[in-house]
């Protein structure tokens, strides 16, 4: 008997066997799944490289990619921004940024190592606050995306834990916070205060950063300030050193961009915030305060907003010499009722159609529904105030209370701008309430230039001399002293 009868007798049939089926078994590999309902994680949503570079450096943290289904996938890997002169990616051992075709093996993972280098001594144009970026995973047509964030300048920054968009507490036990650091302040996120006093002395310099978030079910607007009840805001600004509360971007052609971040918002019941020469630009909303918070407002410049400059919503107001302008709906947006009081103020109202300052005393989230409507009497006194604009009328009001005493409104040698709002169907006996006020025509002198957005009174403005004095007030927004008639607005000629 030959050796290959011998091998294939029955006493020695399944050795063959057996090594056959471990040779194909061992050489076979798991066939590559190319289902769209692929499960692709990562071990972190949003990798943040928060070391704060005081001089050039560099640092390098990493993540984990997870492959959920039991067949492996094949994903390519792709730093969204090819230009970034600040990330750097290594996928699997292969360096970025873009690597294709990368293997993980069914319920495995790969790693991600991520590189950042900043120098701080650069330019905000160059190196921002917030450097941000992603890493875009491709795997059967589906794409997973892992965001990158690291920090660009030597500042104070005030962030969450969980990355862009999130909320996050800060709080001190009912104390007091003083930002009187000179580096500025950089706000990540959407910031909640309670429990704490906030004060930021003349000079402060607060940037907060924006931009759209989209979440799994939703997308929103980032970058807000939020003062919860027992929160609290002081700011101490000077007309010579104010502070100073806007969006992160400092780049020139970022100075007149409207909404890069959300607001403040002061929170029902909040009490006792002070804001003195402080300065608020480039948000969606300057000033939100919610009902029965109380809010008083000194020397303050609120501008290029893509919202109303502030919203009063059933609120306690008090404002003296501000300033508000180039805000893409109404300059005060004061609704569902409150109590405000504005001296010496200025609104300048030359986008759009919507009138410089709104009252109402209701509100609805359904107008076709008339119970649905919520009322609460209005109280609003304006002295010595402007409101201009290209509008027919800079005054708005809409009244839903039929009964007396709920809807109070009065101005007092003020500069207005009226004409459907005395139309007999809305409120024909509006000048009733209007003291020795100025009904503006569009060939009036007002402002020296407010294309240039210069606010101060012309050497002919119709608003020079026609104040009433206010003992409390004997400065206007840039400390000149009042004369005793008067001028019209924030600024004294």
């Amino acid at each position: 008997m030959n050796v290959l009868t011998h091998f294939f007798s029955p006493r020695y049939s399944w050795i063959f066997i057996f090594a056959i089926l471990f040779i194909t078994e061992s050489c076979r590999r798991d066939e590559i799944y190319e289902g769209q309902d692929v499960e692709i994680t990562f071990s972190v949503d949003t990798l943040r490289i928060d070391t704060v570079f005081s001089t050039i450096g560099s640092a390098t943290r990493f993540f984990k990619v997870y492959n959920r289904r039991n067949q492996p996938v094949l994903a390519d890997f792709e730093l969204k921004n090819k230009n970034n002169k600040f990330f750097r990616v290594n996928v699997d051992g292969s360096q970025g940024p873009l690597v294709k075709n990368v293997e993980i093996a069914g319920n495995d993972s790969i790693y991600i190592f991520v590189e950042v280098t900043v120098d701080p001594d650069q330019p905000l144009s160059v190196s921002p606050f917030v450097i941000e970026d992603q890493i875009d995973v491709s795997v059967n047509g589906r794409l997973f995306t892992a965001y990158l964030e690291a920090w660009g300048q030597n500042a104070n920054y005030i962030t969450p834990s969980n990355g862009r968009g999130k909320g996050f507490l800060y709080s001190c036990d009912f104390g007091e916070r003083i930002w009187n650091d000179p580096k500025p302040y950089v706000i990540y996120g959407i910031l909640y205060v309670d429990s704490c006093k906030v004060v930021m002395p003349a000079g402060t310099r607060v940037y907060v950063h924006g931009g759209i978030v989209r979440d799994t079910n939703t997308i929103y607007n980032d970058g807000l300030i939020v003062f919860l009840k027992n929160g609290t805001l002081e700011t101490r600004g000077t007309p010579e050193d104010p502070v100073i509360i806007q969006g992160d971007r400092l780049e020139k052609e970022f100075e007149n961009v409207k909404s890069q971040w959300v607001g403040l918002l002061f929170w029902q019941e909040s009490q006792n915030h002070v804001l003195e020469h402080t300065i608020i630009k480039n948000s969606i909303i300057g000033l939100r305060v919610d009902s029965l918070a109380q809010l008083s407002l000194s020397g303050c410049s609120i501008y290029n907003t893509g919202g109303p400059a502030i919203i009063g919503r059933h609120a306690n107001i008090y404002a003296e010499n501000c300033l508000m302008y180039d805000n893409s709906t109404y300059g005060m947006q004061l609704t569902y009722g409150g109590n405000y009081t504005f001296n010496y103020c200025t609104v300048g109202s030359y986008e759009g159609q919507n009138e410089s300052v709104i009252l109402t005393d209701f509100y609805t989230t359904d107008p076709l529904c008339g119970p649905c409507y919520r009322v609460n009497d209005l109280n609003a006194s304006f002295t010595n105030c402007i409101f201009a604009g290209t509008d027919k009328d800079e005054i708005g009001l809409a009244k839903f209370s039929k009964e007396d005493g709920g809807f109070n409104y009065q101005f007092t040698n003020c500069a207005v701008k009226v004409n459907e709002l005395t139309d007999p169907k809305n409120f024909p006996n509006f000048f009733d309430f209007c003291e020795n006020c100025i009904n503006l025509k569009n060939n009036d002198r007002v402002f020296n230039n407010q294309r240039k957005d210069d606010y101060r009174l012309d050497t002919m403005s119709v608003a020079l001399g026609k104040g009433i004095s206010i003992p409390t007030v004997i400065k206007d927004i840039l400390g000149k002293p009042r004369k005793p008639t008067p001028d019209l607005g924030c600024f004294e000629f």
